[in-house]
């Protein structure tokens, strides 16, 4: 017993035991809650979050963060809080009841039921509601002002929420809702174009602080500028024939103006300004006649002062690639400053060749050997290559055009604070056959910097990662790390210096376990001024200098001796650079004992001090969802632990509140524990696990016991596990509350040998099991899902030990599983076995004899095991026919085996009505071979194609 009481403590019991409670049943996932999006307001004295359930209708809550105030919104979402601390502004969904109605009716996505556009100040009860919307938005920098593009319906008494009498926000509800439905519109928005309020959409936009309010009728799309000084918008007489009368207007939020950027066209697209507002661009196509087969957009700008917007690149441009013109799907931005403009430019596609019919049409797929891609990757990633565009900068300065992208230079990262001057560009052209079997390819990498249009080489046939965020934000160092050399280089335009030689621990996957290169841990960021760079190790945080001038220094000093791991979270999304002197939030992961906490790094000194008390540096919980408050101390953060569903937590003044209870109904039913479990496996060596028994455990008893696994899991000791219909992983909390032991076990892997290595983890995990006492050894099932599904399978050939087994989506013979495509990437799965996870780590025809010792097909005449598979017919990832191997192998021998086929279904169960439905077929066919319980008829008795849609034999 004093094992066990050990395995109870230190799986860190956040709620108290309550014996006698009702199991789990399959009637509860609905309404089980779980904490969404939360924003965080940024003086940090108010908090807007989701508590959503698994099928129905969420809600928004709003609250301070003292708790002196709370208030519930059904429905309500994707809110934001200005940035005044004074409103916050969100999306209200139609009832679930009534939208799953107008999906029974199939009703077309224009005619479904819509959101509503709800504002409301923060600390006031009342709601201002507008039905129909369509899209909101607000100035990036989250001032006062907010628009909403709402779909025009006819008039209605106004609503509003409240329980007190109204104020000036609901006064302007009525306003707006009067002056929608009844006025004409002012001088200057439009009275020329509208002639149907009932046809198009309006934009209301609102002053959240005066209450001021304006319209604009058919309006097709809008942006703000980031300070929120200046709002463009594009207006058309009537959305489905945009030609007809078509214009660009530019409102001025603080004088009220409006002017007429430009008339007439056919399409706008990349609305966009620069954050003062006082430039903006954006593509538009004004020549095309309706049915044009060729259509062609031009880059329009226009400055400050000027009278009307300009083109300012077509295809007569000068420095325009020939038989180029300006992408339509290309992204629009203005650098920092303004002064560069990014665009993209796209070859010139031939029209649409409209003298064949469809009937006369061959449909064929032509595969070359000398194909970049295989065609089902080609045909997969059509959509996205028929729409790749080039990057391009017009610089205002030099008042010319620079093409950065090229065809041979597919991958072009802008170094985010050089104000549009530096680049840097990766290729990968000509190598990517050998994505095939490598999983990825060698690449070059180039700088390149505008004001002399240089292409410099920086490393050539790099085989490692090379990321945007690597680049110095300045664009002074390009940063990558070589997986041959197994250390980070960096280039200063002149030389490439290795900046990591000095420090003499691994930087790369210690735990590797796969036949390819150890990835890195990757980088925290760059320091201000680009003076250092903060890498990764497993553990603890170095600075290092690009120069190599200065050595490295381990900032967190004590990470590898305590087996601890510090990463660092961003809690500002604006910020570039990592400031020395800012108190920069660390996550604390012990990798010993799996708690976690926080830690500040300041000043390059690790401070545990701020976040009082002490316990924050190891609790027995896991926290997820950090955000900061943008002008105050204050932390927001979700914490949860096995018996805990996951609480929304606000950390300020060296005190934590919560202030979220989801789940109370919890309570009410038996529940578990979780905690460490260590054993030594048949070939020697040190393993662990993740043990969960019920709540109401009792050692004079027996239970059934059940084994999931999935590569390593225990780093998930102390994470929730809601009850929820399963997309075909084992539901562990579920099936402790009804009375079984499971034990989730890491595996560690030898290359050529994963069966082997399946086995000796999880077998003599099992069989530790077995000298306690209340362990049912004659009643022991196993389940796994994808790569663990693999190993369900494996492990049947090669014990007798388990009484149940269930695969889903599992390869049986990895023989004729190694040469074909994983449909959902269109991608070959050689390299899946010679490289990744499969582990093979040869090919087919070197070493034929690994390929059948790890394929279950080739031993299945050994299994005494019941199995049930999941193999889908449209599974992207393992086809579905593997599963057919399996299940006729073993039909044949006479061995007991079902298979389960969702039509349509991917790798995953995604549609829940399929997932509640496996959900009950596996607790029966467990509860069948590990609980004698009676079995459902789909066990006994299947159910045949005629009864397909009548009955699916789920009755007992």
């Amino acid at each position: 017993m004093k094992k066990l009481i050990l395995l109870a403590f230190t799986g860190g019991l956040c709620s108290g035991i309550h014996a006698q409670k009702k199991p789990l049943n399959h009637t509860v996932y609905d309404q089980w809650q779980s904490i969404g999006k939360s924003v965080i307001s940024n003086n940090g004295k108010w908090i807007v979050y989701n508590i959503q359930v698994q099928e129905g209708d969420d809600a928004l809550v709003i609250q301070a963060t003292d708790q002196s105030y709370k208030k519930v919104v059904p429905r309500g979402y994707d809110a934001r809080i200005t940035g005044d601390n004074r409103t916050v502004v969100f999306r209200i969904k139609p009832l679930f009841a009534e939208l799953r109605q107008a999906k029974i009716k199939k009703k077309k996505p224009a005619d479904m039921p819509r959101d509503s556009f709800a504002v409301v100040n923060l600390g006031d009860d009342k709601i201002m509601k507008l039905p129909g919307l369509i899209s909101y938005k607000g100035p990036k920098d989250q001032n006062e002002w907010v628009a909403g593009l709402l779909k025009n319906e006819p008039a209605k008494k106004p609503v509003y929420q409240s329980d007190k009498s109204k104020d000036s926000l609901q006064q302007v509800v009525d306003s707006l809702q009067y002056v929608i439905n009844t006025l004409k519109p002012r001088e200057g928005e439009g009275k020329d174009s509208v002639t149907d309020y009932g046809m198009n959409n309006r934009l209301l936009l609102v002053n959240t602080i005066s209450g001021a309010q304006r319209y604009f009728f058919n309006i097709s799309d809008y942006a703000f500028n980031k300070k929120g000084s200046q709002l463009l918008m594009v207006q058309t007489l009537d959305l489905k024939d945009t030609s007809r009368t078509a214009r660009v207007l530019l409102y001025q939020l603080k004088t009220g103006k409006t002017d007429t950027l430009l008339r007439g066209g056919n399409d706008f697209k990349s609305l966009v300004l620069s954050d003062e507002g006082d430039r903006l661009a954006f593509l538009a196509e004004r020549d095309a006649r309706p049915k044009a087969l060729q259509r062609f957009y031009k880059l329009w700008y226009y400055r400050q002062g000027m009278d009307s917007a300009i083109v300012l690149v077509d295809t007569l441009t000068q420095h325009m690639p020939g038989g180029s013109t300006v992408s339509e799907f290309g992204k629009l931005s203005f650098s920092k400053s303004g002064r560069r403009l990014l665009f993209a430019t796209a070859p010139v596609k031939p029209p649409k060749d409209t003298t064949l019919v469809d009937i006369d049409k061959v449909n064929l797929d032509i595969w070359n050997y000398k194909d970049d891609y295989l065609q089902p990757y080609q045909l997969e990633n059509q959509k996205r290559d028929q729409q790749r565009s080039d990057l391009a900068v017009y610089d205002f300065d030099a008042n010319r055009m620079i093409q950065v992208g090229r065809r041979e230079l597919p991958n072009v990262y802008e170094a985010p604070e050089s104000d549009g001057i530096c680049f840097i560009a990766v290729t990968d052209t000509g190598r990517r056959v050998e994505s095939q079997w490598m999983g990825r390819t060698r690449k070059d990498v180039y700088k390149m910097d505008i004001r002399n249009g240089r292409y410099v080489p920086v490393v050539q046939n790099l085989e490692g990662p090379i990321a945007a965020s690597w680049c110095a934000p300045s664009g002074k160092y390009v940063l990558w790390y070589d997986s041959r050399q197994k250390n980070y280089f960096v280039f200063d335009g002149t030389t490439a210096r290795n900046i990591t030689a000095a420090i003499n621990v691994p930087l790369y996957d210690e735990e590797n376990d796969v036949p390819d290169e150890p990835a890195p841990y990757g980088i925290m960021g760059w320091t201000e001024g680009d003076r250092s760079v903060l890498i990764y190790d497993r553990y603890d945080i170095w600075m290092v200098d690009p120069r190599g001038k200065a050595l490295p220094v381990n900032l967190t000093k004590n990470g590898r001796l305590q087996q601890v791991t510090y990463r660092y979270i961003a809690t500002d999304p604006e910020a570039r650079y990592i400031r020395s002197a800012d108190k920069n939030l660390l996550h604390v992961f012990n990798n010993e004992n799996k708690k976690a906490g926080f830690a500040v790094l300041e000043n390059n000194r690790l401070d545990f001090s701020f976040f009082t008390p002490a316990l924050f540096r190891e609790q027995p919980s896991y926290f997820d969802s950090v955000a900061k408050a943008k002008d105050a101390a204050v932390y927001a953060y979700t914490k949860e632990c096995y018996t805990q569903s996951p609480d929304l937590y606000v950390f300020a003044n060296g005190k934590e509140t919560k202030l979220s209870a989801t789940n109370p109904q919890q309570l009410q039913y038996n529940w578990g524990t979780a905690g460490l479990y260590h054993w030594t496996t048949f070939s020697g060596k040190s393993a662990t696990g993740t043990l969960y028994l019920p709540e109401d455990f009792d050692s004079t008893k027996k239970y059934p016991v059940l084994l999931y696994f999935y590569e390593k899991l225990s780093d998930n000791l102390f994470r929730y596990i809601a009850p929820a219909p399963t997309p075909s992983r084992l539901n562990i909390s579920f099936f402790v509350s009804r009375g079984y032991v499971v034990l989730a076990p890491d595996i560690s892997y030898t290359v050529g040998h994963p069966a082997n290595s399946a086995y000796d983890y999880i077998v003599s995990g099992a069989k530790d099991l077995t000298r306690h006492s209340w362990v049912d050894a004659a009643h022991m099932g196993i389940q796994g899902q994808s790569w663990g599904g693999i190993q369900v399978a494996q492990l049947i050939t090669m014990t007798p030990m388990f009484a149940a087994a269930w695969a889903g989506a599992p390869v049986a013979n990895m023989t004729s599983a190694y040469g074909g495509i994983r449909w959902k990437g269109g991608v070959n799965r050689q390299f899946q076995y010679e490289k990744t996870q499969s582990r093979i780590g040869s090919t087919l025809w070197e070493k034929p004899e690994l390929y059948i010792e790890n394929s279950p097909l080739f031993h299945l005449p050994k299994v005494t095991t019941p199995l049930v598979i999941m193999a889908n017919d449209n599974d992207g990832a393992v086809p579905w026919y593997q599963g057919i191997e399996l299940f006729t192998g073993m039909r044949r021998l006479g061995k007991q085996v079902w298979m389960l086929n969702y039509n349509g279904e991917e790798h995953n169960l995604v549609q829940r009505k399929n997932r509640k439905d496996i959900s009950i077929r596996e607790q029966q066919f467990f509860d069948w071979l590990l609980k004698g319980a009676k079995p459902a008829r789909w066990l006994t008795e299947g159910v045949p194609a005629v009864n397909k849609g009548v009955n699916w034999g789920l009755e007992q």
